[in-house]
């Protein structure tokens, strides 16, 4: 039977150090709430660490569309394709991959986008708010933020996927570029770029320092954070939630790929799955001032420090499998034809990690059949954008009680 809570909670517990985690901790905060973080590695140890980092609110968009179910089987099955299903009996990845293909239609993509856009639309103002609030990292004017193609035809998927996302009453800002003004601004960009477009009012960070720059913001107003403990079961009753033989008045599952593990014991039916990307950071003559894309490669590139940080591959296998070196030979055959003068045979930082995959393209986050244990996860590619909001409105309902009403579409026990 699920307690209940008869008063605010006052010590809560948050399951998963990554942005996610850290921001729901940190806006609990602000409710006056005494946040305990627990994580089974550390700060950012999983994939709020080796991502591309972008703040793209206009183009955070469900994964199950349309054009996913274009690559056919025996794409999928190749080890160089963007999207990779390795070949399995897991019999739960199965099931996922079913219900994902039933969602890439046109309707569902549609209803899916309307329940993002009220996230979306807040997206950059709780980073603004946690900002002025304490946390010393910023975010980065995304300026330019180019996506770029060979082919005038190439770029028309995105255009197309704009015009969507544009009838679904969300903004999204760009102009065309030829592809020699587009060389012209990023020299990084190689002569086989035949056109591009240049995405407007968008951000990017970098995600391992942001992440730990929330954390730190969390320690100094007074919460813990503690790496190296691995919950494996909770225990709630009348008297709180016991987690690791400490007592709290309600828990936050946070924890990423591995959601199901805890959630599944409250009510959690949607699988999270791992769709695990790949990345690594290079050396480039001329850095970019910003983010380049290459949406028909699926390859996202980022400046960090002075490096660039050359991310993608979505790969659905189990959240602890090894790095596979095929995929990240793709990302270099891929970087190798788009980028001019990266020192892609020095290679640093080698990054493999699971971006927690829901079928239908939306997050889990609200309550569970018990009343003390809530969820956050199942962000997909957009925990970095999307973790603050989520867990300002989070917060907002493990406080108050009350569901608000951006939640309620994205209901873990949907």
């Amino acid at each position: 039977m699920a307690s209940s809570i008869s008063s605010p909670p006052r010590r809560v517990a948050v399951l998963g150090a990554g942005m996610v985690g850290l921001s729901t901790a940190w806006y609990l905060q602000e409710h006056g709430v005494e946040v305990t973080v627990l994580d089974r590695t550390g700060v950012a140890a999983g994939s709020s660490w080796g991502n591309a980092g972008w703040l793209t609110p206009s183009m955070a968009v469900p994964l199950p569309e349309p054009s996913v179910l274009k690559y056919g089987v025996r794409a999928v099955l190749s080890p160089s394709s963007p999207v990779f299903v390795p070949p399995s009996a897991d019999p739960r990845l199965w099931r996922f991959l079913i219900q994902f293909a039933r969602n890439c239609t046109p309707q569902r993509w549609q209803r899916a986008m309307q329940t993002l856009i009220p996230l979306n639309n807040e997206a950059l103002a709780a980073f603004d708010e946690m900002e002025r609030g304490g946390v010393t990292a910023r975010t980065k004017a995304a300026e330019p933020f180019v996506a770029a193609f060979r082919t005038v035809e190439d770029s028309r998927a995105l255009l197309e996927e704009f015009e969507h996302i544009r009838a679904c009453g969300q903004s999204v800002n760009f102009e065309a570029l030829d592809g020699a003004t587009a060389r012209a601004q990023e020299p990084a960009l190689s002569d086989e770029i035949g056109t591009a477009i240049r995405i407007l009012d968008e951000r990017y960070l970098n995600p391992s320092a942001y992440v730990a720059s929330v954390a730190d913001s969390v320690r100094a107003r007074g919460g813990v954070i503690r790496g190296d403990h691995d919950v494996s079961e909770l225990r709630s009753d009348s008297g709180g939630v016991s987690v690791g033989g400490e007592r709290f008045d309600a828990v936050v599952i946070a924890t990423g790929a591995v959601l199901n593990q805890l959630a599944g014991r409250y009510g959690v039916r949607r699988i999270v799955q791992a769709g695990r990307g790949y990345s690594f950071t290079v050396k480039v003559d001329d850095l970019p001032q910003g983010p380049v894309y290459f949406p028909k490669q699926r390859v996202a590139c980022t400046p960090v420090g002075d490096r660039l940080r050359i991310a993608g591959m979505m790969e659905f296998r189990k959240a602890d499998a090894p790095m596979d070196p095929r995929r990240i030979q793709a990302l270099v055959d891929e970087a190798g034809t788009l980028l001019k003068g990266a020192h892609l045979d020095q290679r640093e930082d080698e990054w493999v990690g699971a971006r927690p995959c829901t079928a239908d393209g939306l997050p889990l986050v609200g309550a569970t059949t018990d009343s003390r244990v809530f969820v956050a996860g199942g962000h997909g590619m957009w925990g970095i954008t999307l973790g603050p909001v989520t867990g300002r409105l989070l917060a907002e309902q493990i406080a108050t009680g009350r569901a608000p009403a951006p939640l309620r579409a994205i209901d873990p026990l949907r």
